[in-house]
């Protein structure tokens, strides 16, 4: 039974390696009109109806984004020329009954928008999110892709990308529809740098940088250098590179005020899009956006959650694994800069203050747990809709959840086990990355109770993964001579709202939601409402809600004036303290103090 399997299974292999490649054409001819011309021809199509549409989904994205909305002018040929009847059967998906075993189809597309999920066209490049500007056979996912980009000399541009090059410079190919879509691209007038890193196997491999920026190859260089520095200290957690395929990682950089800032990763590259006026000076934003993503090429590419494989680009994509996907790759992101040298220990102090305040002062993670909040990426992501809803007391990032429990879990790792979190990724790299096993939260676990005790891992888990219970972060942050407290101690808080003027008559209305928990939502105080009078003061440009405050302690009822709906109302607000952390070094540090901290924030780069 066995040599019949195996036969079977060779034969299969011949069948799928003899498939014609579905070929892809794409031109420009009207890109200063953000228009592109895209060809498909489909030899060998099975009998009947062939079924071709638009992704919903996007690699890297969890929710629902609408490419087929941009398209237009679908037509359909059969292999003599004809014109084929083209049904569009949803919003995105399209349909041909009879051919004769050969399909073209063609259709025109417009992108305006350059960001890690769209698509954008201009005169000086062509930014493509390949689900976002390409049709796709599902019944062909499989077949190997080929795609030429046509006007490359019209516009001066070159072709960065992760897909397989061929003899051609404007060709090239993917295995299957999974890569051909995982693989962006980027054709402008881009600065290319190029350098080689060293495997543990010693084996060398590639890292490119295309930058499409106003900046002179002097100082894309100059970044370069800053860039490789971040991927050898990425490189030093896990102890060794991923094997990249065609042995080549390429970072896709476009940098222009017009862009929406974003990263999104991908196998073998990651598109990494900046609101800057270019590079110079701006190093350090940058730079947080190459390590997060760079990381990202072990943690979710290759430790990868079995909730998102296979990628389905029909619809959204849910995954409770998110809070350690895409929160401990946060939270390695920053301190790598940090080892690397690009943060004081100031400024470093400051971000883990954020990640604290943005999980220890959240109505939604005091009530929610991080897989519930992973959950929640499916209507969050990017997602688009028109009504507002009430995330402020209901959701707290998977980004932030996630690096506050990788802190917990590094410090708790290095105070109780003399362990670290690398140790923790280099166990789950061998187990589950380097061999592209995806995991589930069990085995997350399991990792982690092989690397400590099973009682530790379960209680961890059950605690502050499943559960809604926080770390003694007080405590733990005192091992490393640094103290979390109160910013402000002693100063009264109606809550943390943002009040903008209105210029008609220079009023005070309240543009963020309320928080549970807070004076102002107790008090009944709603997002759009005008604050119009606290105490025995009005607020005006001369009178500040702050300065209205430092009159008043924590515990102070006063009296609160507001309009609702056209409705003036008055009630009595009851202040409390600011609620707002921060992170200090303690005055003094012990010697073990300080060698916990160096242990934990210094280069690891041997």
């Amino acid at each position: 039974m066995r040599t019949i399997l195996l036969f079977l299974l060779f034969l299969n292999a011949l069948t799928l390696s003899a498939q014609k490649p579905v070929q892809y054409k794409i031109s420009f001819p009207n890109a200063v009109h953000h228009e592109a011309e895209v060809e498909l021809l489909i030899p060998d199509v099975p009998a009947g109806a062939l079924t071709f549409r638009m992704s919903r989904s996007s690699p890297g994205r969890y929710a629902t984004h609408e490419f087929g909305k941009n398209v237009y002018d679908v037509k359909a040929f059969n292999g003599s020329g004809t014109v084929l009847e083209v049904q569009q059967t949803e919003g995105d998906v399209y349909q041909v009954e009879k051919h004769d075993g050969t399909v073209k189809i063609s259709y025109t597309i417009f992108g305006n928008w350059v960001d890690g999920t769209y698509m954008a066209i201009d005169e000086t490049h062509a930014h493509l999110n390949m689900p976002a500007t390409f049709m796709w056979i599902p019944a062909l996912k499989y077949r190997p892709i080929q795609i030429k980009f046509n006007d490359l000399n019209r516009y001066n541009w070159k072709v960065a990308t992760q897909l397989k090059s061929t003899e051609n410079s404007d060709s090239f190919t993917a295995p299957d529809l999974n890569y051909f879509m995982d693989s962006p691209v980027e054709l402008s007038n881009h600065h290319l740098i190029s350098w080689k890193e060293r495997n543990t196997d010693n084996t060398e491999q590639v890292i490119r940088l295309s930058s499409h920026s106003p900046d002179n190859k002097e100082v894309v260089s100059t970044y370069a250098k800053m860039v490789e520095r971040m991927v050898k200290e990425a490189k030093a957690v896990f102890g060794e590179l991923p094997k990249f395929d065609h042995g080549v990682y390429t970072f896709l950089q476009d940098v222009n005020t017009a862009n929406a800032g974003d990263g999104m990763e991908h196998r073998n590259s990651t598109i990494i899009t900046d609101t800057q006026a270019g590079i110079a000076g701006n190093e350090a934003d940058l730079l947080g956006t190459f390590s997060y993503e760079f990381f990202h090429a072990w943690n979710v590419e290759r430790i990868r959650p079995k909730t998102l494989e296979p990628f389905n680009f029909s619809h959204a994509n849910m995954s409770s694994e998110l809070w350690f996907a895409e929160g401990f790759t946060q939270y390695y992101g920053n301190l790598i800069l940090k080892r690397a040298g690009f943060f004081t220990e100031k400024e470093y102090q400051g971000i883990l203050s954020g990640i604290l305040n943005g999980v220890l002062n959240s109505p939604g993670a005091a009530s929610f747990s991080a897989t519930q909040m992973s959950s929640r990426a499916v209507f969050v992501d990017a997602g688009v809709s028109v009504d507002r809803n009430n995330y402020a007391n209901t959701f707290t990032s998977y980004y932030t959840y996630g690096a506050f429990i990788a802190m917990g879990l590094d410090l708790r790792l290095r105070s109780e086990f003399n362990l670290t979190l690398d140790d923790y990724m280099q166990a789950l790299w061998k187990s589950h990355g380097k061999p592209e096993i995806p995991y589930t939260i069990p085995d997350l676990q399991n990792v982690l109770a092989n690397l400590t005790n099973a009682a530790f891992a379960e209680d961890f888990f059950r605690r502050y993964i499943h559960g809604i219970e926080k770390n003694d972060y007080v405590k733990l942050l005192a091992n490393a001579g640094l103290e979390l407290r109160k910013a402000n101690p002693g100063m009264a808080s109606i809550g943390n709202l943002r009040l903008n003027v209105n210029p008609a008559d220079g009023r005070y209305r309240v543009s963020s939601a309320t928080m549970k928990g807070t004076a102002a939502y107790e008090a009944g105080i709603e997002m759009g409402d005008y604050i119009l009078k606290i105490g025995d003061q009005k607020l005006s440009d001369s009178v500040k809600l702050n300065d209205i405050l430092r009159k008043y302690k924590p515990a102070q009822s006063i009296p609160i004036v507001f309009e609702s709906k056209g409705q003036v109302k008055s009630s009595m607000v009851d202040l409390k303290e600011s609620e707002i952390l921060e992170l200090v070094e303690m005055t003094k540090n012990s010697r073990k103090q300080i060698e916990f901290r160096n242990n934990w924030l210094s280069s690891k780069i041997k």
